[in-house]
């Protein structure tokens, strides 16, 4: 679950830090104070879409930090920071991002460095956030299918997993076939081009380790004549005579007549006898290397054309030799397929035909599971609609086959409702209200909230359009849900506020003409205010705060009932 969220430099917020709790927690507020602002911040901090306009006027960058408390050590989040070389404490998460004016993001997951979609990848397991995005995906039918699948992931995901593999390789043989299917004309100019670049490649005749080889030497032809002088110094020091090796075999023979009369020289005749071959040889080396020493204006100029073919090389095939010979390789094989074209194209389309027939198959396996599952998820979303006072409703989930296989198998899926008797069930999109559509979403996170293995459950608003005992009811799912999770609602429903194990209230004030957004926990007295407010509107009377009272004890003997 959300623990803690701060908040800086975010909007109209300054600087916000709030902790969380399990249950229910509900924010109210007026309208504008920063509610779904709060939310807009958890969104971005879980992977969600920023902008620079979120950042507030004046400053830099805005700052987004959480600390998630997760309990269950099997939970699928730690296979996932394990899998992203994230290291983690314990049972504890913190997500970070930073928004600059720049339009730069950084994200961070427990103090490590993430590109956006890894923190989209760990947020989306933490926390799942319901408002109208949510809505109008239940309203496109392309979306349905998702739901139904998630319904019955773990039937379907053995099952799913072997058909995007297969479903890859399908498109990618699709891909090269319709490639060799090409029009004479193409196929005459890629010939073309493939047999140029070959024969460009191979007389460039490029290695792997000679453009650093050529570097080297290009380099000591151009320093040649400081090399020559430099070496001439080294070897004079060393070998003329009254000089370096002189000297040192002075030294040497006047060490070895004393080693003889004391034996604590030893060591020092020792050192100083290896030293002496050892710039014996050094002398022999730079002698020999001098007399091979010779300037060559004209091999100069070789490796400075050789090396620059290596540059034209990278510039059309590739950024290293490596890649370039990995490119070569690549078009020669192209090229024998589009010679060879009639061959490999009737080889290719049979196994293609082959492949289809495999998926064709699992496709099968996939629908069978489907259809069993969306007779239960009927089952299961009337039985919650009935809940919901939608009792008359009918829900049945219709199948059509595609014409081709995609990357979902063969179904089209959509969600059909009926919700007067009498009336045959139509296209969820066509038939269903506002309020309808959220208490279908309701119903459907009621469905997946004991399963899925999210954390916290974000509704923002998901109440809009509902009233009288329609409003008791949605209160009393959310709070039903928030057994199993973690649940954060913004509402402006009493109903639902009453129903709350925990209540912020959102305000905005104006200080030193800029707006700041607050946020507080209410006590049990100024919660009976708020509730009050939110039944009567401005006004405030000894009846509306006697009804706010009375509507908070029933939710507590309600919640109890649950639990």
């Amino acid at each position: 679950m959300l623990r803690e969220l701060s908040i800086r430099n975010f909007a109209i917020i300054d600087d916000l830090t709030v902790s969380f709790f399990g249950g229910l927690t509900v924010l109210t507020g007026e309208t504008g104070a920063g509610k779904s602002i709060i939310i807009d911040a958890v969104n971005i901090l879980a992977g969600g879409r920023g902008s620079t306009e979120f950042i507030r006027h004046g400053e830099k960058k805005a700052e987004l930090g959480g600390l998630f408390h997760v309990d269950n050590s099997q939970h699928p989040i730690f296979a996932k920071l394990e899998e992203h070389g994230i290291e983690s404490e314990e049972d504890t998460i913190i997500l970070r991002r930073d928004l600059h004016d720049s339009g730069k993001s950084v994200c961070r997951v427990n103090g490590k460095l993430v590109p956006l979609s890894v923190l989209r990848d760990i947020g989306g397991s933490l926390i799942d956030i319901h408002g109208q995005h949510e809505n109008q995906e239940l309203m496109d039918e392309k979306f349905h299918i998702n739901l139904l699948d998630h319904y019955a992931h773990n039937k379907l995901q053995p099952v799913k997993a072997r058909y995007d593999e297969a479903f890859e390789a399908y498109r990618q043989l699709k891909r090269e076939v319709a490639e060799l299917s090409m029009d004479e004309q193409r196929m005459a100019q890629r010939i073309d081009l493939y047999q140029f670049q070959i024969q460009e490649l191979e007389q460039a005749g490029l290695k792997v380790d000679e453009e650093e080889a050529l570097d080297e030497e290009r380099l000591r032809l151009m320093n040649f004549h400081k090399i020559f002088e430099r070496a001439n110094i080294a070897y004079s020091a060393i070998s003329d005579d009254g000089t370096g090796l002189d000297f040192i075999g002075n030294a040497m023979n006047a060490l070895e007549d004393i080693v003889a009369l004391d034996s604590n020289f030893k060591e020092a005749s020792e050192a100083v006898t290896s030293s002496f071959y050892a710039l014996q040889d050094a002398a022999y080396q730079v002698k020999n290397v001098l007399d091979d020493l010779e300037y060559d204006a004209e091999r100069l100029n070789e490796v400075e054309q050789r090396l620059a073919l290596y540059q034209n090389m990278k510039r059309k095939y590739g950024t290293t030799v490596e890649e370039i010979l990995t490119y070569h390789e690549k078009i020669e094989e192209e090229l024998s397929q589009l010679m060879n074209r009639d061959e490999t194209l009737q080889k290719n389309e049979q196994l293609l035909a082959k492949m289809e027939a495999d998926l064709n198959k699992i496709a099968e396996e996939l629908t069978t599971i489907r259809k069993e599952n969306a007779i239960k998820l009927s089952d299961a979303i009337m039985n919650e609609l009935r809940m919901l006072h939608m009792e008359k409703a009918q829900f049945i989930v219709k199948f059509e086959p595609l014409n081709q296989l995609d990357a979902n198998g063969k179904d089209f899926v959509a969600f059909y409702i009926s919700t007067n008797v009498g009336e045959p069930p139509k296209s969820l999109p066509k038939v269903a209200s506002g309020g309808e559509l959220s208490r279908m979403m309701l119903a459907l996170k009621t469905i997946f909230s004991s399963s899925n293995g999210i954390t916290s459950i974000i509704f923002d608003e998901v109440d809009t359009g509902v009233s009288g005992r329609v409003a008791q009811a949605i209160a009393e799912k959310i709070a039903a849900i928030s057994v199993n999770s973690q649940v954060l609602c913004i509402s402006h429903l009493p109903q639902v506020a009453a129903m709350a194990d925990h209540h912020y209230y959102i305000k905005k004030q104006v200080e030193h003409n800029r707006t700041f957004t607050s946020i507080t926990e209410m006590e049990e007295k100024e919660r009976i205010v708020e509730i009050s407010r939110m039944m009567s509107g401005a006004e405030i009377t000894d009846l509306t705060l006697q009804h706010a009272s009375e509507l908070i004890h029933m939710a507590n003997e309600r919640k109890e009932m649950m639990n």
